[in-house]
């Protein structure tokens, strides 16, 4: 990396207000922001898609290689943990050659893992096929929120980010579509190919975009950033506080508080545990296991497997939905407070489900419907709360010295947080039998509510430059209604 001072100085013989001034401002500025946030909703598309996929293919793809239980599950698990390993890895790299040439790179390992896994002669090539795809599911959930973040001006930045979980939920509803209508139409192979084409896209959209400003301004220098920003800004007004805003970061910013080095600063820290203790929560509250086991739970419970199909796509339609009315509200009523207001909710839907599924319903009955009511009350409250928020807080909490590794910690954090939920769901049920489970669920709901509480503050209305200020001045904390982030701000 360039030193900072070289960096993010224009010539010498270049004023940088004068530099501001006289720069030529595009007019579809506004058009550029919109296929920014149309990448981001196709990569969110793509994740959504790529992970739900599996429960209907699964059937397929086991009667094909007659796979036993524990081989299913590994097939089913191989692209969380490419997740993983995307995610952090994307961090270094989004770094080293920036955000808008990782979505490209990403978009790429996207179209060789569908027609990898699409072609896979034997069952042991599948998942390392889909371990690949993971590879850039878990990249684009690192980098595309972070580009989206840096790009979009701070009164939609909320909205723009989380059309990326909009998306996701779009994804999941195609998946199960895919998974129920055309199962007996297309084989696996067709299913999981299908996600080269919008990838495809992305990578083409990404040639047409500007580099990220905030990269630009550390890495290429001050005209770097403007050339970025006059693409994205209508008003020079704008350009102007947000480069004084960059530059003033940068002058503050010390080497050891850059990269992984500058995760372990104590000024750091309440970040990490907001943004962090948000992933898990937003893993770890029942959501994910709604949506992979639901069809199983209820067939458990006694429901048909048609009547339990249509209930996991009521599901997916209930997230969709509700991540879309999250995502135009998440910037209005604020991010801690839209989790505050969601929670309880969780809580007590979760609770009725138990009791509901301690009782054992007999299928047909008041009771069934019950079941059904809970579930979908419980993914209307999680999805328009937390889910809403989860990935947003990852992309706008840090500090842009260690942006890409805080952002590639907090994908990890997700991905593996979905992981454990994944694998050890079944076990739970077993463990203490349905009704158990949902208030184990319940539990988690309830621990995610003070935690966000005491622990998270609202960053809605902040620029990245005003939130990362406030950690290093202590401001970073919640108090009343509107937390000292804004102040002095």
């Amino acid at each position: 990396m360039q030193d900072n001072d070289k960096a993010l100085s224009p010539p010498a013989s270049v004023n940088p207000a004068q530099a501001i001034a006289q720069l030529e401002l595009s007019p579809h500025a506004d058009h550029m922001l919109a296929l920014a946030a149309t990448v981001a909703a196709i990569c969110g598309g793509l994740y959504g898609y790529d992970t739900g996929i599996i429960s209907g293919a699964l059937i397929l793809i086991t009667r094909e290689f007659q796979l036993p239980s524990n081989m299913q599950e590994i097939v089913a698990a191989a692209i969380l943990a490419g997740a993983v390993v995307g995610a952090l890895a994307t961090g270094s790299l989004s770094e080293a050659i920036g955000r808008r040439r990782s979505v490209i790179v990403v978009t790429i390992v996207y179209m060789i893992g569908a027609v990898a896994c699409a072609l896979a002669p034997s069952v042991w090539s599948l998942v390392a096929a889909r371990f690949f795809l993971g590879l850039a599911v878990g990249g684009s959930t690192q980098v595309v929120p972070m580009y989206i973040s840096e790009l979009a001006p701070s009164d939609r930045r909320g909205k723009l980010v989380t059309l990326f979980n909009v998306a996701i939920g779009i994804g999941i509803l195609l998946a199960n579509i895919v998974g129920f209508t055309l199962h007996e139409v297309w084989t696996w192979r067709e299913m999981v190919a299908i996600a080269a084409i919008p990838a495809f896209i992305v990578f083409v959209s990404m040639f047409f975009l500007p580099q990220s400003p905030r990269w630009a301004a550390e890495n290429i220098g001050l005209h770097g950033a403007l050339e970025s920003l006059r693409r994205v800004r209508n008003c020079h007004r704008t350009i102007h506080k947000e480069v004084n805003q960059i530059q003033e970061v940068a002058e503050r910013t010390r080497d050891e508080d850059r990269g992984w080095r500058g995760l372990s600063q104590p000024w750091v820290r309440p970040a990490l545990v907001a943004a962090l203790g948000v992933a898990v929560f937003t893993q770890c509250g029942g959501l994910e296991m709604m949506i992979y086991y639901a069809p199983t739970f209820l067939s458990q419970a006694g429901f048909g497997a048609s009547s339990a199909l249509l209930a996991s796509l009521g599901v997916a339609i209930v997230y969709c939905v509700m991540t879309l009315i999250g995502c135009l509200n998440v910037d209005r009523i604020g991010r801690r407070r839209l989790m505050l207001i969601m929670c309880p909710g969780s809580v007590l839907s979760l609770i009725g489900l138990g009791i509901v599924f301690a009782m054992h319903p007999a299928p047909g009955g008041f009771a069934s419907w019950l079941v059904i009511a809970f579930l979908l009350l419980f993914i209307m409250f999680n999805a328009g709360g937390i889910q809403v928020v989860g990935w947003l807080l990852g992309a706008e909490m840090f500090p842009l010295s260690m942006r890409s590794q805080a952002t590639s910690l907090h994908a990890a954090t997700l991905w593996g947080s979905n992981l454990i939920v994944t694998g050890t769901a079944l076990s739970l049920v077993h463990l203490l039998g349905l009704g158990g489970t949902m208030w184990f669920y319940a539990g988690v709901n309830v621990a995610s509510f003070l935690f966000v509480l005491f622990f998270v503050p609202e960053t809605a209305g902040s620029s990245l430059e005003d939130i990362e200020a406030a950690l290093k001045e202590k401001r970073f904390r919640p108090e009343g209604e509107r937390i000292s982030i804004l102040q002095n701000a």
